[in-house]
């Protein structure tokens, strides 16, 4: 592909801006800007002309159907697909598309988790266009992004608690801004980058595994000789078949819209990343929906298998999906750029602050949004950041922040210009702050990268928690300063920056958060430790966090607590899956090996008696002692291990059954883990009937 391809490929599959400009009359083009950018109501004749030529380009494009593409509780995305036709008599068909077609469809909401917001009979729901996100085609299908309601209008989905939480945001940053004297600035919006880490594996191979079909992530498994220690993976060379992979990603990204940027190897074998440039949150959040959607189909076409689940393999590095988030006014300034004079940017400390406090007072809830049964296993160690939410500054503007609170000179940093030692090198300046990898919620010069997200999950969830939290603080801010006179502004702003720093500058923490000095001295601060999913989700309930939603009709308190019985049961219902398939793997595939390989031992030591009965068989008598009682051991663990399933799934209250498959079935499963990864060492490949890790992580 050329350069001068790739422009015009750029988009081409997508109802941007520039084709509804081209298609549409422009009385109609103006009314859907001014609904885009001002959520003005839109009007059914607007509507019309829109489906018009929407279906006119889609035709021209290929597309047969239509479907409104939504975003329900699951994690996943769903679409119904119609197609254009109508009859008109004689046996004829037209290709018709309306505006209420556009407008609104009808999906069956019963049969998607709605958390006893709906019963099985009440089964209507609605999707409603979201004309803030270009419309698209994929694979003969024009897609509409809509939103997902009940009946009675209760959220069903992510997309909905986004839009109402960005115009949340939108609503509190603009009385602040205006109240600090910026006078320009209609709205402000988040924008987000959301990293996304994944695995790519052999097909064929992973096909053999059942606990990767099921569960995406191996159950059990002797490591390989070699895995990330010699730290030769991250950044390094792609290999052939990789390399082709990631082009024919990044085509049908671009083709698509999605500003796919940046690839490259990870630091666990097999493991790789894509980064996208920035975009609007609502935009990013449906384009990485639909990115982890085609890194798996073009995978396919290659003969691979990509892998989203957050720690595929034990002893490695598992996959997270890093979300870096910001805040951008109508005039395109960047509210958390701190400029060349942070300690005087009235206007950079407020919304930094307003973070901070957000952060801490909210942490639970980050710490929520980020909670999967899968997650469980990433977060705390390999490059993971801890379950602990802390916030790293860097050395610059927690300077600025102590000289604020003690009302002392800030002497800014001189820019240092860094001299690598050789002198054909160019030599550059330095950033003033270094950056922390172990940090989960991370400061990095213009904006906060969260990185506890796993790699499978959705990135609607913490930009809701983030934008509503944010809103809450400036809502505060602008409470603490209506009434300042404009000439006495900036010490109010002083006063309330040093106010707010020595409330919640406990979660401010610039060290080495992988440490156990790091977990006992967050004890000691009062912030949260929340390990698991069971520990995490009764705090979506908590009454403060049930104030916050609902105050700025972000949530009801109905839709919150379908959220936490859909989370609870997704939980539930991932371990019980994970550890059935651990049952029957080793049931029907791991113990018949062992069986096979301690008669062959058996046989050839007979045979040597046999041939010589002097002939020393005591290390054949001592492997099949031990493969003998690993047998033995293993058949009566899972015949626990499917009691401890059934108990647990028995219990009414959907919380306690939570905890009894995390405390007593992932617990099992772990030691069956153990023993069968320490006997699988000793099996021959050609005995197992699935691929070993070596097989999975360095075939391609």
């Amino acid at each position: 592909m050329t350069h001068e391809e790739i422009p015009i490929l750029y988009g081409s599959l997508v109802f941007n801006d520039k084709v509804m400009r081209n298609k549409l009359p422009k009385d109609m083009y103006k009314a859907l800007r001014k609904t885009i950018e001002n959520g003005t109501h839109l009007e059914l004749d607007v509507a019309n002309s829109v489906a018009v030529a929407m279906k006119e380009w889609a035709v021209e494009n290929g597309a047969t159907h239509y479907t409104h593409w939504f975003q329900p509780m699951t994690g996943f995305t769903a679409e119904k697909h119609d197609s254009f036709i109508t009859p008109v008599g004689d046996g004829e068909v037209i290709m018709d598309f309306s505006g209420k077609e556009l407008v609104k469809g009808e999906p069956d909401a019963s049969s998607f988790p709605s958390g006893g917001l709906r019963a099985t009979f009440e089964a209507r729901g609605y999707t409603a266009w979201d004309p803030t996100s270009p419309a698209f085609i994929k694979d003969g299908t024009l897609y509409i992004p809509t939103a997902f309601c009940s009946y009675s209008g209760e959220a069903l989905d992510k997309k909905t608690p986004l839009l109402r939480s960005m115009e949340a945001l939108n609503t509190e940053a603009v009385k602040m801004l205006k109240l600090l004297g910026n006078e320009t600035v209609t709205s402000v919006s988040t924008t987000i980058g959301p990293e996304q880490e994944y695995f790519l594996v052999d097909k064929d191979l992973y096909k053999k595994r059942k606990d990767l079909v099921f569960c995406g992530r191996t159950l059990f498994g002797a490591p390989a000789p070699k895995g990330q220690e010699m730290e030769d993976h991250y950044f390094g060379s792609l290999k052939p078949k990789v390399a082709a992979y990631m082009h024919d990603l990044d085509v049908e990204l671009w083709k698509l819209g999605i500003p796919a940027k940046t690839k490259h190897n990870e630091v666990a074998p097999a493991q790789h990343e894509l980064a996208p440039i920035f975009d609007t949150a609502n935009v990013a959040v449906d384009h990485n929906q639909l990115t982890m959607e085609i890194m798996k189909k073009v995978a396919d076409k290659h003969g691979l298998v990509c892998l989203l689940h957050e720690k595929p393999f034990e002893g490695i590095n598992g996959s997270g999906k890093h979300n870096n988030w910001s805040l951008v006014t109508s005039d395109g300034d960047n509210l958390l750029n701190p400029g060349s004079t942070p300690a005087q940017n009235i206007q950079f400390l407020v919304f930094l602050m307003a973070v901070i406090k957000a952060v801490d007072e909210y942490a639970d809830l980050m710490r929520v949004s980020a909670t999967s049964a899968g997650n469980d296993h990433r977060l705390g160690g390999n490059e993971a950041p801890p379950a602990i939410v802390s916030i790293f500054l860097g050395d610059e503007l927690t300077a600025v922040l102590e000289s604020i609170e003690n009302d002392t000179f800030f002497g800014k940093q001189k820019k240092v210009q860094l001299d690598i030692g050789a002198h054909v090198l160019p030599h550059f300046v330095k950033d003033t702050t270094d950056r922390n990898r172990t940090s989960p919620f991370a400061f990095t010069g213009n904006k906060f990268e969260f990185r506890m997200l796993g790699s499978a999950a959705s990135v609607a969830n913490p930009n809701v928690v983030l934008n509503t939290a944010v809103a809450e603080a400036l809502a505060q801010f602008y409470t603490e300063l209506e009434g300042t006179k404009p000439e006495d502004m900036e010490q109010a702003v002083h006063e309330l920056i040093k106010r707010a720093i020595r409330k919640h500058k406990k979660v401010i923490f610039n060290g080495n958060g992988y440490t156990d000095e790091w977990v006992a001295e967050a004890e000691k601060r009062g912030l949260y430790n929340l390990p698991s999913t069971p520990d995490c989700l009764p705090q979506l309930l908590a009454d403060k966090n049930v104030e916050l939603f609902t105050k700025h009709h972000v949530f009801t308190k109905e839709e919150l607590a379908s959220r936490y019985e859909i989370k609870l049961e997704n939980y539930v219902k991932t371990i019980g899956i994970e550890a059935r398939t651990l049952a029957e793997m080793i049931t029907k595939d791991f113990l018949p090996a062992v069986s096979t390989y301690a008669a062959e031992v058996s046989k050839n030591a007979a045979a040597k008696k046999s041939f010589m009965a002097a002939a020393d068989t005591a290390s054949e008598e001592a492997l099949v002692e031990k493969l003998s009682t690993a047998y033995t051991s293993l058949t009566a663990e899972v015949t626990e291990l499917k009691t401890l399933i059934d108990t647990s799934f028995a219990l009414e209250d959907t919380q306690k059954c939570a905890e009894a498959f995390h405390d007593q079935v992932l617990a099992k499963m772990e030691d069956i883990r153990t023993v069968a990864s320490d006997i699988e060492a000793l099996i021959p490949d050609s005995i197992l009937s699935y691929p070993t890790y070596d097989q999975l992580l360095f075939s391609l």
